[in-house]
């Protein structure tokens, strides 16, 4: 997992790191780091024409050393004062732009100097007028080709604006240390790393799920579900759609017969050797139903995944911290923005960990605030860390009806695969993020995620396969 410092705990790595190294030189490896990055973008200096803009604080210093390389490397470079450079004023003629005006610290809205036709654009730590937290850019800031970021990621280059104007990042080590943070980011090493494999003494029931889902209309929820789960490794589904409405189910589910009210009790004792369980895909949000999702819930004894219409009948944070404290197993929320603010009374705000994080104290679950930059709360706050993990795998793709449902059956299945449900969350957002990568840029369906996501956990885990994989038990 990679680290994710905000504008604060930045400011504190930099503070520690003055005690035993001066800032002349933390300059002089964050400037040379630039440099390196622009030779990359030039592909060479000779004769090369490079404008830097550099401002009055650090940003600019790190701009003015990389332009000293720059110049002794052969290129043309020429540093503008970044007061003298605001918006509407078009720079001069170069190959590339190195954009040092406002760093991480910078707040408000800036207007950035016209880039010249056919330049290249590199940023020094976050482009300049993109906030380092939130990722909002109320003005015209800086849009950058590549960003050269020291020590860790920044919050405000994964959210908001920051991915769409940060183009390519890249961490530069610049010797400035830092505690354990209390971000992460997940990537596909993790999955690989964290995943527990599925044993040799494995049966249908080691990993089994319980899904409560579907309804007359919407069995299409319940489906997509069960087949998320199944693709992430449950061993046995146990479905249970109330009423038992007619549709083509997945072969593989065994399906429970659930009376159309009155159906807790049913559902509860089919899914009594589940290891994990998701409700609320599809089922309604009647009264009705939201009473016997409420029964459902206070009763589980596994991990639980609470989604869409479950979301719902939970009702208000405190009503449902009132639900899930009766709990004996922990529960994960995962709301989109419409669900966070029907439970949280206000939408979650430019800042989604922020966000992920207030609604997680509030319910005492872990909270996955889904989004381009899906954000995966603990609810024990500061005083656990990490005490947020991010998936940025996400993309558009994923803006298609029923890849939620898929979403709640991986990260259900994770959890029965025994991940912690903080990391079943987070590994699951991301899995589930990073196989829609793997499918068409244009027109993907949710129902082509389960597929594309077993080509992935396939290809991550293949190192612990091997050439005489370990072979499951069978039924």
């Amino acid at each position: 997992m990679r680290a994710v410092l905000t504008r604060e705990e930045m400011g504190a790595a930099d503070a520690a790191a003055l005690a035993t190294v001066s800032h002349e030189t933390l300059v002089t490896r964050a400037g040379t780091a630039v440099a390196h990055a622009a030779l990359r973008m030039l592909g060479g200096a000779y004769g090369r024409r490079v404008v830097v803009v550099a401002g009055k604080g650090s940003n600019g210093a790190d701009g003015r050393v990389a332009a000293s390389v720059l110049s002794r490397r052969g290129a043309r470079v020429r540093i503008v004062e970044a007061a003298e450079a605001p918006g509407g004023t078009e720079l001069p003629p170069c190959d590339l732009v190195v954009d040092g005006a406002y760093g991480t610290g910078f707040r408000g809205s800036y207007d950035a100097p016209t880039v010249p036709a056919g330049a290249g654009v590199l940023a020094i730590d976050i482009p300049s007028g993109v906030d380092a937290d939130s990722g909002e850019a109320p003005g015209e800031a800086v849009r950058a080709d590549r960003t050269v970021t020291f020590a860790a990621l920044k919050p405000g280059l994964l959210q908001g604006d920051g991915p769409r104007l940060s183009g390519t990042v890249e961490v530069a080590d610049i010797g400035i240390g830092f505690p354990t943070p209390r971000v992460l980011l997940v990537d596909d090493a993790d999955v690989t790393a964290l995943l527990p494999p599925r044993p040799r003494q494995v049966n249908k029931w080691t990993n089994a799920v319980g899904v409560a889902a579907g309804s007359p209309g919407m069995e299409g929820a319940a489906i997509l579900c069960t087949r998320g789960a199944m693709a992430a490794g449950a061993g046995m589904v146990r479905l249970g759609s109330p009423g038992d409405p007619a549709a083509p189910w997945p072969t593989e589910a065994v399906r429970m017969h659930l009376p159309p009210d009155g159906w807790a009790g049913d559902f509860l004792e089919a899914t009594a050797k589940c290891k994990a369980v998701v409700v609320g895909p599809g089922l309604g949000t009647g009264e009705a139903v939201a009473g016997q999702i409420r029964a459902v819930l206070a009763a589980v004894p596994v991990p639980l995944v609470i989604d869409a219409d479950a979301l719902t009948a939970l009702g208000d944070a405190a009503s449902a911290r009132a639900l899930l404290d009766t709990r004996s197993a922990p529960s994960i929320l995962t709301p989109h923005d419409g669900e966070y603010a029907r439970i949280a009374g206000s939408p979650p705000g430019a800042d989604r960990l922020d966000a992920a994080r207030r609604l997680a104290a509030s319910t005492g679950a872990v909270v996955l605030l889904k989004g381009p930059l899906t954000a995966v709360a603990a609810p024990g706050g500061a005083a656990t860390f990490p005490d947020v993990l991010l998936a940025a795998a996400g993309g558009p793709a994923l803006a298609t009806a029923g890849s939620g449902d898929v979403l709640s059956g991986v990260i259900a299945a994770f959890c029965a695969r025994g991940l912690d449900v903080f990391e079943a969350a987070a590994l699951g957002a991301h899995a589930h993020g990073r196989a829609a990568s793997l499918g068409p840029s244009q027109g993907l369906v949710s129902g082509d995620l389960p597929r594309l996501l077993t080509e992935l956990l396939s290809s991550l885990q293949e190192p612990d396969r091997g050439g005489d994989r370990d072979r499951g038990a069978g039924g």
